[in-house]
């Protein structure tokens, strides 16, 4: 199984924080390939500069020791990201369906707006 971590969920792993339940903590750990985007280090990069997160270590450092993946973020991306619905406000979470759908990735989200669109989603 391929999974794309949406950025809190990211965040919740590396915090060990209770919000990520069993199924997704279970499918995280046991996934062949597990993504983190490109569009979740940007995230994450301007909370950090606002102040409004801390992170324990350097992104590099936190997706190498969980032998996760970065994503980049392609011009299939883009194009994809194009054709989707605006059922999210967020630009970043469209991109990550936009990814996902590329990819033929299973989303691993908290954010029920992510369910609108035809991905694979595994919920916390």
């Amino acid at each position: 199984m391929k999974l794309l971590l949406d950025t809190h969920v990211l965040l919740w792993w590396v915090r060990d924080d209770r919000r990520l339940g069993k199924d997704a903590r279970r499918a995280i750990a046991t996934a062949n390939l597990v993504w983190v985007s490109a569009v979740s280090g940007w995230e994450a990069t301007l909370k950090v500069a606002k102040g409004r997160l801390r992170l324990p270590e350097p992104m590099p450092v936190t997706l190498a020791a969980d032998d996760f993946l970065e994503l980049p973020i392609t011009l299939r991306h883009a194009d994809e990201l194009g054709r989707l619905p605006r059922h999210h406000d967020d630009p970043a979470d469209r991109l990550l369906v936009a990814q996902a759908r590329v990819e033929g990735a299973t989303i691993v989200t908290h954010d029920r707006a992510i369910g609108s669109y035809d991905v694979r989603v595994i919920w916390t």
